[in-house]
């Protein structure tokens, strides 16, 4: 079975989708709704689903913030369901990383299929293998992280930190790139932040910490190694 997250304020939407979802996949698909935006992100927080639907116009949080939350954590595929027409929203969309964009009024048939795709895709890309870069070694399937094979608690933005640096190990990740996919495309606070996360990430990992590099003016990369350059 698989759980779907629909986001969508609209209560006439919500039933037609939850209706044909669940009478054309015979109950495969199993619907989870939220009437607002800040239901949509208590869900979030709650479980994990293997695929969401979000409007982008919804009371209390909009949708573009409902998928920068859940890009924060996961890859679970994303489809924005909205009567916001403009190249400019739809660009914004799959910046934030959003997997396919529907514009209202659109075919139930068609959403249909474009989720059975994703949801293809999505399973065939599940990594149950480590991702290793030294002495640490990633898990993205279970988000466990562990150091010469001892389990390490991150919190999530620590998480997300060390899981962008590993999938571009060895290369120079910019500052302005690193704010961007962790805190968002409108990210205004402080780039201090940045710096004192990785401080707390490098503590957490101990000895390991030391293959997080700071490159000067740029950024910050994680090597195999951890001497010095």
């Amino acid at each position: 079975m698989y759980h779907i997250l629909l986001v969508e304020d609209d209560a006439q939407i919500r039933e037609v989708i939850e209706d044909y979802f669940t009478s054309r996949s015979n109950g495969e698909f199993q619907i989870h709704i939220a009437e607002d935006g800040l239901r949509g992100l208590e869900a979030v927080y709650e479980r994990e689903y293997d695929l969401c639907m979000l409007d982008v116009m919804l009371p209390g949080a909009d949708g573009f913030e409902i998928c920068r939350t859940i890009r924060r954590k996961s890859i679970v595929p994303i489809i924005f369901l909205t009567a916001r027409s403009q190249e400019e929203d739809i660009l914004y969309g799959y910046h934030l990383g959003c997997d396919d964009y529907l514009v209202k009024p659109f075919s139930l048939a068609e959403l249909y299929a474009k989720t059975q795709a994703l949801l293809r895709r999505a399973k065939g890309m599940v990594v149950s293998v480590d991702m290793v870069c030294g002495e640490i070694a990633l898990n993205p399937a279970n988000f466990t992280v562990k150091v010469r094979g001892e389990a390490v608690e991150l919190p999530p933005k620590q998480y997300a930190l060390l899981k962008y640096l590993m999938e571009n190990k060895n290369h120079v990740i910019e500052r302005e790139l690193l704010l961007t996919r962790i805190w968002g495309y409108d990210y205004e606070g402080n780039e201090r932040v940045l710096d004192n996360h990785i401080k707390k990430l490098r503590k957490a990992l101990g000895t390991a910490g030391s293959q997080i590099k700071t490159v000067i003016t740029r950024g910050y990369k994680i090597m195999e190694e951890s001497g010095r350059m």
